[in-house]
């Protein structure tokens, strides 16, 4: 039987959004001009309700811990709005669902994170996972406690569950939050041989290796976004490498075919929560549906905008034929 679906595994998250009039420096003050209701984050999160938008024919399957919580059953009921199995959903006894405060500004954002029960997901609770589906996502690593934990045979405790999970017969795809260099290397290392996809920004692909993918210019340095693409299948990566920055996006794949798009202009911007993650599930819909690297880069770019026009982390998704059309009414910058 041809296997269906996508299981978001990681992080689950309420964001409670605020916008400021600036950044202030340390000691200063700055208005919150608007606070947003509270929403919900994290990387599975964000990407199977952007999905549901995208495609509410895909079954979408959500594993991670929350809190026994009003925050925790927001979460849940949100989820299941969006008709997201949430069988492998654990509510925990001894710790808050995690949250984040967001403060916007000057369109960039700072985050102040609560990690509660996401820390407690471990190996266990993916030990009698076996939903159909056709692809594993997880996100994100070095934000799990309890996977970035060390593992005597894998290196991590997410290493080997990315390795379990792609000997189950899953397509795996990973995305990690920015940690310093040293750390990143580390948790890279442990988790390539378990991983077909990796999805990261353009910091974090530089901190995998301790460079700085920016000239002095601040543009891409593309020469070095190639040399450094091709050392992530050096450490095991099986499949796809993506990485995403605000002027575009790279893809390599493991023969060494390569691909560079640019962005597409949004008409407006009111913030930048879950852009990344919308980028993300534009990638996981185009894995999912067999999609060409040139036109999935392009895809996952042009459902990016929308989350740009939306302050919270998935209010800006919309079904795919409104990406599409998108993308045939407007050409790259």
């Amino acid at each position: 039987m041809e296997r269906r679906g996508i299981i978001g595994a990681g992080n689950w998250i309420v964001d409670q959004i605020k916008q400021m009039d600036r950044w202030p420096g340390e000691g200063n003050l700055a208005d919150i001009l608007r606070e947003e209701p509270p929403a919900g984050g994290g990387g599975p999160n964000n990407v199977l309700h952007d999905l549901a938008k995208m495609d509410p024919t895909i079954p979408l399957y959500a594993v991670g811990r929350i809190g026994d919580d009003p925050a925790g059953k927001f979460l849940l009921a949100e989820a299941q709005k969006d008709h997201i199995d949430c069988t492998s959903l654990t509510v925990s006894s001894t710790a808050p669902t995690s949250y984040t405060l967001v403060m916007a500004a000057d369109g960039k954002r700072t985050f102040f994170h609560c990690r509660g029960a996401n820390n407690e997901l471990s190996p266990e609770d993916f030990k009698d996972l076996n939903q159909p589906a056709k692809i594993f996502y997880l996100g994100y690593l070095l934000l799990l406690g309890g996977l970035d934990a060390s593992d005597p045979e894998f290196g991590t405790c997410g290493g080997r569950v990315l390795r379990q999970m792609r000997e189950r017969g899953y397509t795996t795809v990973l995305d990690l939050v920015s940690q310093a260099p040293e750390v990143f290397h580390q948790a890279v290392v442990a988790a390539m041989p378990g991983t077909d996809v990796l999805v990261i920004n353009e910091v974090e692909a530089g901190n995998a290796f301790g460079v700085n993918l920016r000239k002095a210019d601040e543009s891409i340095d593309e020469a070095l976004l190639s040399e450094v693409g091709a050392k992530f299948f050096e450490l095991g990566l099986h499949q796809e490498l993506v990485i995403h920055f605000p002027e575009g996006a790279y893809a390599r794949l493991a023969d060494g075919t390569e691909c560079r798009i640019n962005s597409y202009r949004p008409p407006k911007v009111v913030g930048s929560v879950g852009a990344g993650d919308a980028f993300c599930a534009g990638i996981l819909y185009a894995l999912h549906e067999n999609i060409p690297l040139e036109e999935s880069l392009h895809l996952a770019a042009a459902n990016a905008i929308f989350n740009l026009m939306d302050a919270s982390a998935t209010g800006g998704a919309v079904p795919i034929a409104q990406v599409r059309e998108f993308m045939a009414t407007h050409a790259p910058a």
